[in-house]
């Protein structure tokens, strides 16, 4: 069993408990593919199997979150789990919000939050933090493509769409929205949509993968493991050539002749069957850097 399986998250689940529900349903080796806070609940592609090799290829660049602020305090973990600690009822309407947030989209720096998982000198930040301990932080560049007001919500709360890139933070983020209009605030709830190439049309609840059979998580559930690489080329490999790629010996320009950038990374097919990932050469070379194929028995035409 290959491939990934699009986890639906619910809230106040770990992504590792998610992926040890995976793994002892499929008997595999799994991943995830992306962390998502335990209170966080949405989208969480697990890898399965052979794909936990192509972690290092995956595309994360575009995500977007379905999250809630609420206005009137601020909390130490900066979501509606931790302890407060500042209150305002400097309420915000729907135009001043519009208003600032413009200036948190684009190419900004954002603080990371302690309560999270990034480390120092090995530790996660969220450990330290649970011994009251602090770590020097330094804001960090991430990208927020959009951000749209949706609604207004019970007890001074909004509901916003971000899109994003990765390593950005919507419980620091609802933070900031809060400092800029002079009203504590925190994230309530967080809906992660889409990551990547997985999105909510494709995702499975867990109670769906406990009721279903191994063979039916394979046939109804499991994407293949191309399904997430389709921003990478496809170049079909020709017969004659199937046995080189597999042992992982480089195409010359001569051979593929396909046209090529410096690093530029390449789907590699055979006989309509992903086999892994080559990257270009400077002289137009096709490297393999991961041959995935479990195809043992091709022989060169």
């Amino acid at each position: 069993m290959d491939g990934f399986v699009n986890v639906l998250k619910p809230p106040g689940m770990s992504s590792g408990t998610a992926v040890a529900i995976v793994k002892r349903l499929t008997g595999e080796k799994v991943g995830h593919a992306g962390t998502l806070d335990p209170e966080a609940c949405g989208v969480l592609p697990v890898m399965v199997g052979r794909a936990t090799r192509l972690f290092d290829f995956l595309v994360e660049k575009r995500k977007v979150y379905l999250a809630e602020i609420a206005f009137g305090e601020a909390t130490d973990t900066q979501d509606a789990q931790g302890t407060v600690t500042e209150c305002g009822d400097n309420y915000p309407d729907a135009a001043a919000v519009d208003a600032v947030l413009p200036q948190f989209t684009g190419d900004v720096m954002q603080m990371p939050p302690m309560y999270s998982a990034l480390k120092r000198n090995g530790e996660t930040l969220y450990r330290l933090a649970l011994r009251g301990e602090t770590a020097e932080i330094e804001p960090r560049p991430i990208r927020i493509d959009a951000i749209e007001r949706l609604a207004e919500t019970p007890r001074h709360g909004m509901l916003l769409r971000v899109t994003c890139g990765r390593g950005t933070h919507i419980r620091t983020l609802c933070r900031d929205i809060g400092q800029a209009l002079g009203c504590p605030a925190h994230m309530r709830f967080l809906l992660r949509e889409q990551t990547g190439a997985f999105g909510l049309d494709t995702a499975v609840t867990l109670e769906a993968l406990k009721s279903a059979s191994r063979d039916e998580i394979e046939s109804e559930y499991l994407m293949p493991l191309d399904a997430p690489l389709k921003h990478f080329r496809r170049y079909d490999i020709p017969g004659e050539l199937w046995k080189k790629c597999l042992n992982g010996v480089p195409l010359a320009v001569d051979e593929h002749r396909l046209e090529t950038s410096e690093g530029e990374y390449i789907r590699m097919y055979a006989d309509n069957d992903f086999i892994g990932i080559s990257q270009a050469e400077a002289d137009g070379t096709l490297t393999p850097r991961m041959v995935i194929s479990k195809q043992e028995g091709w022989k060169k035409q």
